[in-house]
């Protein structure tokens, strides 16, 4: 028998009572404001408001990356000011996924909430850890799910809130549960920046190799002396694609590649297409063969732009606007190594155009010098990088699977600590 399940038997043996929600703790929605009342900076004498990306959805942490500033002309009510022990929780999103996520405050911080958010008080007979946990629950979210698909509206309301029913077992109990929860919690975190910070020194060590294999003047002469430095006009030709939009996308068809997904979902080389396009719209559009380069050349940042991939797939596919294809005779794998490199970068900074959204044109490209050494040259510095990539990439497919793992085990012990007995009938409370 278990420490907790000694004290239940000793604490509570006819069971755990259940409560309303409404009937226990506070809800309290959060200020409305409008365009004009937002402020520039602090200095302005203003309000710092957290919104729904303020708590991160995998962690239900809170974070500060972009915290809205409000005028001090704007009412906010004593409540509506954030307290140590409060539970923030998003009341209100476009996303059904994202409406009763929580972040737990855990000092005292100056800070108020917007009106799509709300916070959720305990009574003293409540560890509001202990209901935080609650609240990250199988429990709560299947209450939520059957919650918000009888309305069309993602509103987490008072009224819906309310009659969520919770186990309030004695104080003594919560705290032994919430020190066991926020003790996996802590590890599962430690074991998280580890894994991460493993991953980051794999790509730095990636990255250094990668670009001493591709400095040319580096390394030994009668090498060097074989290398020519060529402008990319001089060794291919580039062809500006136009008109492929996402929603062109079709189950069958022609392979594509939209210049989006180059930043989102492929790596340095592809074999296979992951959207498709009618055949007679393909005709329309830039076609990508077997050892082309498709780069992508607008970007709202300038460490993006010609983030390129080496198209070796069998089929002949097609790319669009935003997406330049470049022909050549070259390693089709070394040339993308290559435009990861920061010799590449510093060149490329000198042609990008634009502020918000920026741009490189193909004949800016074409003035790029890059090395081109033998193609047995160029072949075995790809067998290196490969090696260097899969590597990585192995690691990168690897952390999200262990991460995944370890919250599963969380949420599964967090369930089976959280799922008492019921008072009243003796009935069995599920969890999931």
């Amino acid at each position: 028998m278990s420490h907790i399940e000694e004290m239940i038997r000793e604490l509570c043996p006819d069971g755990v009572e259940y409560c309303k929600f409404g009937e226990t703790c506070k809800y309290i929605r959060g200020i409305t404001y409008n365009k004009s009342q937002e402020a520039k900076s602090v200095t302005d004498d203003a309000w710092r408001v957290l919104r729904a990306n303020n708590i991160t959805l995998s962690s239900n942490t809170l974070n500060f990356d972009d915290v809205k500033l409000v005028s001090k002309s704007v009412k906010v009510k004593e409540a509506q000011l954030l307290r140590k022990g409060d539970i923030l929780i998003c009341a209100g999103s476009g996303s059904k996924e994202h409406v009763g996520k929580v972040a737990y405050i855990s000092e005292n911080i100056d800070y108020t909430f917007g009106g799509f958010m709300a916070v959720i008080r305990c009574p003293e007979r409540l560890n509001s850890r202990f209901l935080f946990h609650l609240l990250t629950s199988g429990m709560f979210s299947d209450y939520l799910c059957s919650a918000l698909n009888s309305t069309t509206i993602n509103n987490l309301s008072a009224g819906i809130i309310k009659d969520f029913s919770i186990p309030v077992p004695p104080l003594a109990i919560q705290n032994e549960i919430v020190n066991i929860l926020d003790k996996f919690t802590e590890l599962e975190a430690e074991l998280e920046a580890e894994l991460e910070a493993e991953l980051e020194a794999r790509r730095k060590q990636y990255e250094y190799y990668r670009n001493r294999l591709l400095t040319f003047n580096e390394i030994t002469p009668p090498r060097k002396s074989e290398t020519k430095w060529l402008a990319m006009n001089e060794i291919g030709t580039f062809i500006r694609g136009n008109g492929l939009q996402k929603k062109d996308f079709v189950e069958r068809g022609v392979g594509c590649i939209h210049y989006g997904q180059i930043y989102t979902y492929y790596g340095t080389f592809a074999k296979s297409a992951k959207s498709f396009v009618p055949p007679l719209l393909a005709n329309k559009l830039t076609k990508v063969e077997s050892g082309d380069l498709i780069i992508a050349c607008t970007s709202e940042n300038v460490e993006d732009i010609c983030k390129a991939v080496a198209w070796l797939g069998d089929d002949t596919i097609v790319t669009g606007g935003h997406a330049i294809v470049f022909k050549h005779g070259q390693n089709a794998k070394y040339l993308a190594y290559y435009f990861q490199t920061d010799m590449f970068s510093d060149q490329k900074r000198r042609y990008v155009k634009g502020t918000k959204v920026m741009d490189i044109t193909a004949n800016d490209l074409g003035k790029i010098i890059i090395p081109i050494p033998q193609m047995e040259e160029q072949q075995h510095i790809v067998a290196i990088l490969d090696k260097f990539e899969t590597l990585v990439n192995d690691i990168s497919e690897g952390l999200p699977a262990e991460i995944a793992a370890r919250r599963q085990q969380y949420e599964y012990y967090r369930d089976k600590l959280l799922t008492f007995k019921r008072k009243e009938d003796g009935k069995i409370q599920p969890c999931s």
